[in-house]
């Protein structure tokens, strides 16, 4: 079908500009830096994994495993590790993983959570480590693209992993958390994600690379797929009946009130001044950085911003970014740029732009005309295009992997992946994004609140899917909720509707979750409403909920009847898709100043 997501690309299936390889002169130092960093971890937190089990033991812990006095690991495992790997979807692998490290045997429940976190952790940084040694292997240019994800997506999760490790582990001292029961669910969410993306990469390819990739990686995302089952059955979150997060949210309401949300319930570090910073004209605000193309600011191009950002920033680092058409090779904002902010002079005004899409002969992960995967990442009152045109497939405008983003006021514009809403959690307000097939897609816990959503004119015989969620796992605190947004054609669709059909959306993966609430559908819309991926492919594990939709295109009397869909009745169910409960966390949002709904309320 011409409207397919994956799909081989090569030489051999179209003409591709070609793709500059980077040289090993200069990939030698970073990766000799990743190499040594991932070894290094290695050995880090295998030490602290002994020296917590000889604290813990008395200082009698016998080695498991290949080292030490090399003691035979048992065939059986612990009650406690049988009851805590009969949690998990890959028993096995959990039971042979446990017992391999240090201290399983005379662990706790308790103390399996962290123990998986840790020998996951263990293994990711190994991956990282033996990934880097083929890097000077020739390549193709998109099997050098593949590649090149993997190892920006492994650093990812090794971040990703160590950060859930510090919130997990017991501390003495009661203070070395880094983040809530929220946070560690999704940042292991993130970095099973990460891996699916990586193997996505090398979809249609085939060769020495691919394979050896394969074996470093092997069991990497079946290891996090347990820590999210073993930490969400210990408490971490509750999965039952609707399956959504935040019970503990729910039970407390963490805060949210009338009174709180009159004041914005911002977090007491957070300046009164920098509160108001998402809806304070430009002429009032004192950037850090000045982009313009005419030379009368700091800096000419937004890479040299980028650069000139202090990497792990604690305050907000504003961007500006002034009137003009900003087309530059592989922006992104990185993860070691964080609290970085975007302000442009408004969506018709300042404008990131490229052309790249997967016939360049690259993955669609690295076609983005922008991405950000720096936590706390904003961007308001600017345009993020990618112009290569429906013919030309996949071709990406705005990718975001950061968590805790927010992207206001903002036009999003391409045709097939549009936006892609990697990982982490997302937040999207009075933006206009324009696609055609799944040109909303990714695996992030997102909520888009008062947008205009428009389905664009196709080529021939293509069908429009907004959305194209990916959950590959149900224990994933991720999925799509578009809330009280616009649904709408293009006046070029408008006027050949009746040639196109346009869809919700489409399962990408198994336990795919996309709802809409409150939103108003024009009659471009499908009376079926959503589309299947596959024949029946995810049809009863799958998440489809429609709350309150109203206008021609929101009619039920003829939608699917697939097992995993649902007219939502229940306002409590719906509301488990709104900001307060679905993304709120650790009230990260209303310290950002963006204006939103924290309930269903319109």
């Amino acid at each position: 079908m011409g409207y397919d997501r994956l799909r081989p690309v090569g030489p051999d299936h179209h003409h591709h500009r070609e793709h500059e390889q980077p040289t090993p002169k200069n990939n030698k130092k970073k990766l000799l830096i990743i190499s040594v960093l991932a070894f290094t971890l290695i050995v880090v937190s295998a030490v602290c994994a002994v020296v917590v089990v000889r604290l813990r033991e008395g200082g009698g812990a016998t080695s498991v495993g290949g080292s030490g006095t090399g003691t035979r690991i048992p065939r059986k495992p612990t009650q406690a590790i049988s009851r805590t790997c009969g949690k998990t979807r890959f028993r096995m692998l959990c039971v042979n993983s446990l017992l391999q490290f240090p201290g399983s045997l005379t662990a706790s429940e308790k103390d399996l959570v962290h123990m998986s976190v840790n020998v996951t952790l263990q293994r990711f940084n190994k991956a990282l480590y033996t990934a880097t040694s083929i890097s000077y292997v020739q390549m193709d240019p998109r099997v050098r693209s593949a590649y090149d994800d993997c190892l920006e997506l492994l650093e990812d999760s090794v971040d990703a992993l160590s950060r859930s490790l510090s919130s997990v582990i017991p501390s003495q001292k009661g203070n070395g958390k880094v983040g809530s029961t929220q946070d560690v669910m999704t940042w292991l969410s993130a970095a099973l994600t990460n891996q699916d993306t990586c193997t996505e990469g090398f979809d249609g390819l085939r060769g020495e690379v691919k394979d050896q990739v394969a074996a470093k990686l092997a069991d990497l995302s079946e290891l996090v797929s347990n820590c999210l089952s073993i930490f969400a059955a210990s408490g971490g979150d509750d999965f039952g009946g609707v399956p959504t997060q935040n019970r503990r949210l729910l039970a407390s309401n963490d805060g949210v009130s009338g009174e709180n949300l009159d004041e914005q319930h911002f977090p007491k570090w957070l300046r009164r001044e920098e509160r108001q910073l998402l809806d304070t004209p430009v002429s009032a605000i004192r950037p850090d950085i000045v982009v313009s193309k005419d030379g009368n600011g700091t800096v000419k191009t937004i890479s040299e911003a980028i650069k000139k950002a202090p990497e792990y920033s604690t305050r907000r680092i504003i961007i500006y970014v002034k009137a003009g058409r900003y087309e530059e090779s592989n922006l992104k904002v990185g993860r070691k740029k964080t609290n970085l902010m975007f302000i442009g002079d408004g969506k018709s005004k300042t404008i990131i732009t490229g052309g790249k899409s997967i016939f360049d002969n690259i993955t669609t992960f690295h076609t983005a005309a922008f991405a950000a995967t720096g936590a706390g990442f904003i961007a308001r009152d600017m345009t993020f295009e990618n112009w290569a045109g429906p013919a030309k497939h996949q071709a990406v405008a705005l990718r975001i992997g950061a968590d805790h983003a927010v992207v206001y006021r903002c036009n999003i514009i391409g045709y097939q992946d549009t936006l892609y809403v990697h990982s982490n959690r997302q937040f999207y307000r009075e933006c206009d994004i324009y696609g055609t097939v799944d040109f909303i897609f990714g695996n992030a816990a997102v909520v888009f609140q008062n947008c205009s959503i428009y389905a664009r004119k196709p080529m021939p015989f293509q069908k429009n899917t907004i959305t194209a969620q990916n959950r590959k796992d149900p224990n994933q605190n991720t999925g799509m909720s578009i809330h009280a947004c616009r649904i709408l054609p293009t006046p070029e669709l408008a006027a050949a509707k009746g040639s196109f059909q346009t869809y919700l959306g489409r399962p990408w993966k198994l336990y795919s979750r996309t709802v809409f609430m409150l939103s108003y559908m024009s009659d471009h819309i499908h009376p079926r409403g959503w589309l299947e991926w596959n024949a029946t492919f995810a049809l009863d594990t799958l998440y489809y909920g429609e709350y309150m939709n109203y206008g021609p295109g929101g009619a039920i009397g003829q939608r699917v009847r697939w097992p995993g869909y649902r007219v939502m009745t229940s306002e409590i169910e719906a509301a488990k898709f709104t900001v307060a409960q679905f993304i709120y966390g650790s009230s990260w949002l209303p310290s950002t100043g963006v204006t939103f709904l924290a309930g269903l309320e319109v």
